[in-house]
């Protein structure tokens, strides 16, 4: 097993980021039958009811998620949007092991992730702000006012030192396509990362 680098987690750790209604959720569930079984997709735990149309994730309330976050539970957490998130401790294992780890991260939580991880790479899925405002609507959760104060709490992507990237996924064409170029991407950055072990 590779030693760790700094204190940090060796292995590498692709961090999935875009403002809301990029498509990340649906890219990655395109993506994920497709790429090798030993890059591990990240389950994430949500201050979230679960819903049908979001992501498949797991769900705690505020005060349990605080908890598991004390002891432990998360390799990394952060706030956005008013929710809190967190990832399962128990991806530190198969990081370490020189195995993918692919998650939807905040751009918030880059700086945090890049302290714990000491092969960060930073993909960006991208699409133009009207087709954003287009989709986020279609989910019915927000009003116009909301999604405005939403797009408008987008912070701008800053790739901590030492971190890869930031690697770029344009989602304003067929998401399938999309989807495939995200394939490629994470596979050749998986066998580069293996290569480096």
């Amino acid at each position: 097993m590779p030693d760790a680098v700094d204190g940090r987690i060796h292995g590498p750790f692709i961090a999935v980021v875009g403002p809301s209604g990029a498509g990340k959720d649906t890219i990655l569930a395109l993506a994920r039958p497709h790429l090798r079984q030993d890059i591990r997709f990240a389950r994430r735990v949500i201050t979230r009811v679960s819903q049908v149309e979001a992501e498949d994730h797991d769900c705690l309330d505020e005060t349990a998620f605080e908890a598991a976050e004390r002891d432990g539970a998360f390799c990394l957490s952060w706030a956005a949007h008013g929710l809190r998130y967190g990832l399962p401790s128990s991806l530190v294992a198969h990081c370490e092991g020189g195995n993918a780890v692919v998650a939807n991260v905040s751009r918030r939580a880059l700086g945090p992730a890049a302290a714990r991880f000491a092969a960060l790479h930073v993909i960006e899925i991208t699409a133009p702000r009207a087709l954003l405002v287009q989709r986020i609507a279609a989910r019915g959760r927000e009003s116009a006012g909301e999604i405005e104060a939403r797009l408008a709490r987008n912070v701008d992507l800053d790739i901590p030192a030492g971190a890869h990237g930031p690697h770029r996924i344009d989602n304003s064409g067929r998401v399938e396509d999309a989807a495939a170029d995200f394939v490629r991407l994470v596979e050749s950055l998986a066998r580069d990362a293996a290569a480096a072990v």
